[in-house]
């Protein structure tokens, strides 16, 4: 995928500007969520549908901003989070920015890339019960790996570093990597269920536009 990068902060009012109307890697988990039958779309996938149309409509970012005790403690310690995944894996992290697709209305936010987006880095600083949960699963959370994909498909890396880190563990628990291949077939079945998902917000603008709601001047 072609793609340009918008180097602005993360939630710097730049970053929200570039992600307005994108479908983006944290939004892959809603737009893949579905209710117990495997088919009707969960009320996460209609909201998220729902503001990905207004977003586009108005031009104005729609997301929720706030910013809780826990993500600010993980903002606080990424610095540090690099600092230990660069040290142990040896990668030279580049903060990458935004990735804005030329060819589709889709974007990630990359925490870090390595080696001119051979591969990527995904970085967490969770609540340490989180972080807990991270060590005992040995692998990246289920809940994590549509961003994970989403990112490898926007992207073109040929791998993603899952990195949980939490400094208030003993030294030889405070840094996880797991490590997730590229797998073709899996990222094209993914291109394949998030290009249906943007035909849907395609199709409901054009539904949108040709109606004239009532009252409305003609």
């Amino acid at each position: 995928m072609t793609f340009t990068i918008c180097a602005a902060e993360q939630r710097s009012d730049e970053w929200h500007q570039a992600r307005v109307g994108r479908f983006t890697g944290s939004a892959a988990g809603d737009m893949l969520d579905v209710l117990k039958d495997g088919k009707t779309p969960s009320s996460k996938r209609r909201d998220l549908l729902a503001r990905l149309v207004c977003e586009r409509l108005t031009g104005l970012p729609q997301e929720d901003t706030y910013v809780n005790a826990a993500m600010q403690w993980g903002i606080d310690h990424e610095a540090d989070a690099f600092d230990a995944y660069e040290g142990h894996s040896g990668n030279l992290v580049r903060r990458t920015g935004f990735l804005s697709g030329v060819e589709h209305l889709v974007g990630c936010s990359l925490d870090g890339d390595v080696e001119k987006l051979t591969g990527i880095v995904e970085l967490k600083c969770p609540k340490s019960a989180t972080h807990l949960n991270y060590i005992k699963a040995r692998k990246v959370p289920s809940s994590h790996m549509p961003q994970v994909l989403h990112n490898l498909w926007v992207s073109g890396a040929q791998w993603c570093d899952f990195v949980s880190y939490d400094p208030r563990f003993p030294e030889s628990h405070r840094l996880l990597v797991y490590r997730v291949p590229r797998v073709e077939i899996e990222v094209l079945a993914y291109e394949k269920v998030a290009l249906k998902f943007l035909a849907e917000i395609d199709a409901e603008i054009e539904q949108l536009r040709s109606l004239v709601p009532a009252g409305a001047a003609a």
